[in-house]
């Protein structure tokens, strides 16, 4: 299976427009406030007319459930990415409105797989981030030999640094799980701007 390729952390109208002719499969706008990332009002306006072909994806952080339905419909996001403490009845609850539901872990070597199992139904897919405290976007790799601890059948993301110099690594990554690439802060001219002379040369490499 071809892998997924999806961006996150936009918030310029023309830099919207640009990436979204690159064609990923999913472009993530974060409404998480602390973010250097964070997507005003006024630009989030701009999410309805990405492609109907592209997955938009909001980005959120242990959000009032409300406040994010209230978001999903608004801008017509057809995915969710939770990265706070979402448990498993708040990802049913959004799953039940018929986006997609990924939910993010952060992985070090203390990550316990365990907890996973809890979420099997309640979402469509898993992230795997690098642990920070800033929930993502801290350009740092994770070591994916962790993944081998990873034994449920659930696909997931990777994500968390990724950058043109890891194309050959993930090209050996042998695990049907793998659905997609998360890429971010290795793709920027500054928080929030991507590169897309970049983001074109990644996604031929990995296409």
């Amino acid at each position: 299976m071809k892998l997924k390729l999806k961006v996150c952390g936009i918030r310029q109208a023309s830099n919207i427009a640009a990436v979204a002719d690159l064609q990923p499969d999913y472009l993530g706008f974060i409404f998480y406030q602390k973010s250097p990332r964070f997507i005003s009002e006024v630009s989030a306006e701009l999410i309805k007319y990405v492609p109907s072909t592209i997955k938009t994806t909001g980005v959120f952080v242990s959000e009032d459930l409300e406040t994010v339905k209230a978001y999903i419909f608004k801008y017509n996001l057809k995915a969710v990415q939770l990265h706070g403490k979402e448990d498993v009845a708040y990802c049913t609850e959004l799953k039940s409105t018929g986006v997609e539901v990924i939910k993010a872990f952060g992985i070090d070597e203390n990550f316990d797989f365990s907890k996973l199992k809890g979420y099997l139904n309640a979402v469509d897919y898993f992230l795997f981030d690098t642990q920070t405290p800033a929930h993502g976007g801290s350009g740092k790799i994770f070591d994916w030999k962790l993944l081998t601890n990873y034994t449920f059948d659930k696909p997931y993301f990777l994500s968390g640094g990724i950058d043109l110099t890891h194309t050959t690594a993930i090209k050996t990554i042998n695990d049907p799980r793998l659905y997609a690439l998360d890429v971010n802060s290795k793709f920027e001219l500054e928080p929030g701007l991507k590169d897309v002379k970049k983001l074109r040369e990644f996604f031929k490499e990995i296409k």
